[in-house]
């Protein structure tokens, strides 16, 4: 509850100057996607979920100021969630370099 709320903290202080939606949601299902493969083990994977989260509230803030509805972001997330997991568990080198570059942009939650 206390990271969700540093996040959402976190979200509105310094949301990261992305060029569209679709960008925004690719990095909610490119960390999702990693997350889920990592299982949340480790510190890893609770960075990883940590990013997921982060992403994920972007991502519907992102849907929000577009005027898209809760629903249809969620299914955007959905797809694009499926869509990275087989890219990542394929080794998909532009896949991983994209997660590595969407988990640079997640503010410290120090």
């Amino acid at each position: 509850m206390a990271v969700g709320l540093a996040l959402l903290l976190a979200l509105t202080q310094q949301a990261p100057a992305l060029t569209s939606y679709q960008a925004v949601v690719r990095c909610a299902g490119l960390t999702q996607a990693a997350s889920e493969l990592a299982g949340g083990e480790g510190a890893e994977g609770r960075a990883l979920m940590d990013a997921a989260l982060y992403w994920s509230l972007t991502a519907m803030q992102a849907a929000a100021a577009a005027g898209r509805s809760a629903e249809a972001a969620e299914a955007d997330q959905t797809r694009a969630r499926v869509q990275a997991v087989r890219l990542l568990s394929a080794g998909d080198a532009e896949a991983q370099a994209a997660l590595r570059q969407c988990r640079s942009r997640v503010p410290a939650l120090d």
